[in-house]
């Protein structure tokens, strides 16, 4: 597995594994553990969370089977997100669906998030979503204050536009190291609202959600989506692989640094994700999938 520099102090695999549905997998503390450790073989190490997954149970429940083998700690990096707070019986005090990029509420979720997960820092910490209230000078005293303490090593942020990652940017002394965006074959505006021409100019890799675009490449009946599938049936037969694999590979190979998140609780599908890492797709086949996934062509 290749490794993305995103600081002298952080690397983070090529590949990451959300934790948005752990939930969902409904696996004991010994079978995620054992699902952790089979990551880490693979060369998965990058484990990207949020307080607010699973009704802000998700962290948790990672914590407990951390804590059945803590050594594993110093082999992954923890990601966790802040911003967003959710009406959930889990959090009573939350009385309102807002975001809150404010000192307290920052430092508050993040020492919860440590409390959770059962460590003592976070290696990545990400404003979760743009706030349009945000004071960005306040925000700036959570995160520099944080990284100072030792409790979280480096800071970025999520589903930023250009001029929210410029304004929080300027407000700090340090460097934010990613932008974690959703983008897809089928999900591609990015491409054309400047976030990711501005990454690159700051040479700042991204952190993708939803790079199979939630499924939908599999299930949709859309008659774009349809040919794109052809399209990646094509590619895999070529490159004896499946055609998540082939989708996986149609983001690493962007000249961008782009960190696809794998979602999924079973080894196979990470398996596909990781194979993705031995494909290099030409210039053109690449084109022929965004093409496919916007059902019209370039101008």
């Amino acid at each position: 597995m290749e490794y993305v520099e995103l600081s002298k102090d952080l690397k983070m695999s090529k590949i990451a594994l959300g934790f948005w549905r752990l939930n969902d997998w409904k696996m004991s503390k010994e079978d995620l553990l054992k699902y952790l450790e089979e990551a880490i073989d693979l060369g998965v190490t990058t484990f990207d969370h949020a307080d607010i997954y699973g009704s802000y149970t998700c962290e948790k429940i990672f914590g407990e089977a951390l804590a059945l083998k803590p050594e594993l700690r110093s082999k992954m990096q923890l990601v966790s997100k802040v911003g967003i707070k959710l009406i959930s019986k889990n959090m009573p005090e939350n009385t309102f669906h807002c975001y809150d990029t404010s000192y307290n509420h920052i430092v508050k979720s993040v020492e919860k998030s440590l409390k959770n997960l059962n460590v003592e820092y976070l290696d990545l910490v990400l404003i979760h979503r743009p706030d349009m209230y945000m004071d960005a000078d306040e925000t700036a005293k959570a995160l520099t204050d944080l990284k100072k303490a030792g409790k979280v090593l480096e800071w970025g942020v999520s589903n930023f536009l250009p001029s929210d990652f410029n304004l929080l940017q300027s407000r700090l002394d340090f460097k934010l190291v990613t932008n974690q965006i959703e983008l897809s074959p089928l999900k591609t505006q990015h491409f054309y609202d400047g976030t990711i021409n501005l990454m690159q100019e700051k040479r700042v890799p991204m952190m993708i959600w939803s790079p199979l675009a939630g499924g939908e490449i599999f299930t949709s009946s859309d008659e774009n989506v349809v040919e794109l599938r052809k399209i990646l049936e094509k590619l895999g037969k070529k490159y004896n692989c499946s055609i998540d694999t082939i989708v996986y590979a149609w983001h690493l190979a962007h000249p961008a640094n782009l960190i696809p998140i794998c979602g999924s609780g079973k080894i196979s599908r990470l398996k596909s994700a990781v194979e993705a890492c031995k494909v290099s797709l030409t210039r053109e086949e690449w084109f022929d999938i965004l093409v496919n996934g916007m059902g019209k062509d370039i101008p």
